[in-house]
């Protein structure tokens, strides 16, 4: 039996357009109440028993059976050894995608990740100081598949930001075990290892790594073992049990987001080939059943054209089960009045990625509000932004862009505040903040202020 893939046709002319389009747009977030309990038992665990647990886990889980953490940690000589191994075309792909992902955040950290200072009338100095944080961890997901350029797009900005170390963690699992969907049997000394990978960390400059994954491996990033370090924060996507292994130790470390599943919305007017779109949104849904394809075009003709290009190319692509399930799951075709409707969903939706396929690109972009990051024109497609043209593919996804911002340069950073009064301006703040302070039943802070001016007054509220 052939695969097909129909998308949802909605038309926002219809009356039962929002009810569609709501149901179609509708993921559970929540984390099932087994994996829950499940991740809060081994983040207990391994808080309590340090590298013992991690190696138990370990071993359960990717059938990794290491003696002892050592035999878990990859080197500086295993970086190279795999970067050497690689194809030319690969090593000098690598190459070129790193040096464009750092140019692009070394822009980024000098538009807005400096210090910068100022002084007011009064000779006050005001202003803020950035600092990088001292020691990041990059989850490298390594069970079903590997992401080089996942790795890339976590450690080059934390290198341009100024973190001294980055500490990496990818699971190596053995075939056959649990992590690779097999029954858990199967257990080896040395799991799997994927040399793009490796070779990317030797050139984005990953400082440490640990063949280990799972909330094994994020309760060690986040609260330290005898041997792995603990970090300040940790980056990276992974599956249900590193999801909710990364939002049960925020605030002992810090986090960047808790994505969801891949989306790609396409705004097309009509000009871009058909079959160059169709692909774009196989680009996303070959990622997982749950991914999210959706196109917004105010011409049926032209969603005709895709569905069609849609039915050709489907039986051609390797993952095309993957894509079917997801696009008769999730997708949609939309027929909107205008590309100005389409641009307004556009911002309900705060996709991921956004296509804006059109002649006139600029001519849309300003109405465009919300979305993890804004491709522009026929020939951006998103998969150059996955791994290549510079801006960071980790990005908000389920609605989260509208609040929300890719990863940068600033996730690596803190900042702090600058304050250096004069003793000129604290006469004049002096008696602002200690009539607030007053105000506020805050004796002490009055008088701290008060103590400052030349004439002192007496404390208010004394017995």
């Amino acid at each position: 039996m052939s695969l097909t893939a129909q998308p949802v046709r909605l038309s926002t002319s219809s009356a039962d357009f929002e009810a569609q389009f709501k149901a179609r747009l509708h993921w559970s977030a929540e984390t099932d109440g087994a994996i829950e309990q499940r991740v809060a038992d081994i983040l207990a665990d391994v808080r309590e028993r340090g590298d013992e647990a991690v190696l138990e886990y370990t071993a359960r889980f990717d059938g990794l059976a290491a003696s002892s953490m050592a035999a878990l940690e990859l080197t500086q000589a295993d970086f190279k050894a795999a970067f050497d191994s690689l194809p030319a075309a690969q090593r000098e792909a690598l190459e070129a995608a790193t040096r464009r992902v750092r140019s692009y955040h070394e822009a980024q950290k000098k538009a807005g990740g400096e210090s910068w200072s100022y002084r007011d009338e009064d000779g006050t100095l005001l202003g803020q100081k950035v600092t990088p944080l001292d020691r990041v961890g990059i989850y490298v997901p390594g069970g079903k598949a590997a992401y080089p350029s996942s790795l890339i797009m976590n450690a080059v900005p934390a290198h341009v930001a100024g973190v001294q170390e980055i500490i990496m963690v990818v699971p190596t699992p053995v075939r056959g075990s649990v992590a690779t969907g097999g029954s858990g049997a199967a257990t080896a000394a040395r799991g799997e290892r994927n040399d793009l990978v490796l070779a990317a960390a030797f050139v984005a400059g990953v400082t440490r790594a640990f063949t280990m994954g799972g909330a094994q491996a994020v309760a060690a990033l986040a609260y330290g073992t005898a041997t792995v370090p603990k970090v300040d924060k940790i980056t990276g996507p992974g599956n249900a049990y590193v999801a909710s292994a990364k939002k049960r130790v925020f605030g002992t470390v810090g986090i960047d987001m808790i994505a969801g599943p891949s989306e790609i919305l396409v705004l097309a007017d009509g000009s871009t080939p058909a079959e160059w779109v169709a692909m774009d949104l196989f680009s996303q849904a070959e990622h997982d059943e749950l991914a999210q394809s959706i196109l917004l075009c105010p011409d049926a003709a032209y969603i005709d054209a895709v569905q069609r290009e849609i039915d050709r190319l489907l039986p051609t692509m390797p993952r095309a089960a993957i894509i079917a399930r997801s696009l008769n799951d999730r997708g949609a075709l939309i027929h909107t009045r205008s590309m100005e409707e389409a641009c307004a969903i556009s911002n309900r939706i705060a996709p991921e990625h956004l296509e804006v396929s059109s002649s006139e690109p600029h001519r849309w972009e300003p109405l465009l509000k919300h979305a993890g990051a804004i491709f522009l024109g026929a020939y951006t497609s998103e998969s150059l932004g996955d791994y290549c043209a510079g801006p960071n593919h980790v990005l908000p996804t389920s609605g989260t862009a509208r609040f929300s911002s890719p990863l940068g340069v600033y996730d690596f950073q803190k900042r702090s505040s600058l304050i250096e009064v004069s003793a000129t301006g604290a006469q004049n703040l002096g008696v602002i903040a200690a009539e607030m302070a007053y105000g506020e039943g805050l004796q002490a802070h009055a008088r701290a202020a008060e103590l400052r001016l030349k004439d002192v007054p007496p404390m208010r509220g004394t017995i």
